[in-house]
């Protein structure tokens, strides 16, 4: 079972502050995969992982404060966006000072 997959169904039982370390993971390996298009189809075909699994983690993270998923004009989310973000630049400034 590749990891992501499995990294998936530990975030999916996990409770407390696992759950938000679990995520974290969760959508760090997504990251690793944004750049490959179509990145939905191929997440589903390479690791048997829907798109609402990476969305739900990213969605955690975004309600306990972690990150801020972007946002389009007319304000739908842009998760693939997001995730390239966080590929390209792993620590914020403001993570970066809550970790000191």
């Amino acid at each position: 079972m590749p990891r992501l997959r499995a990294l998936v169904k530990h975030f999916k039982i996990a409770k407390g502050k696992d759950k938000k370390r679990l995520a974290w993971k969760v959508v760090k390996e997504a990251a690793r995969y944004s750049r490959i298009e179509p990145y939905w189809d191929f997440l589903k075909e390479r690791f048997d992982v829907r798109d609402r699994d990476v969305k739900e983690a990213l969605l955690f993270l975004e309600e306990e404060g972690e990150l801020e998923i972007m946002r389009s004009r007319d304000g739908r989310k842009l998760y693939v966006s997001t995730l390239k973000d966080i590929r390209e630049n792993p620590v914020k400034l403001d993570r970066w000072l809550k970790l000191t």
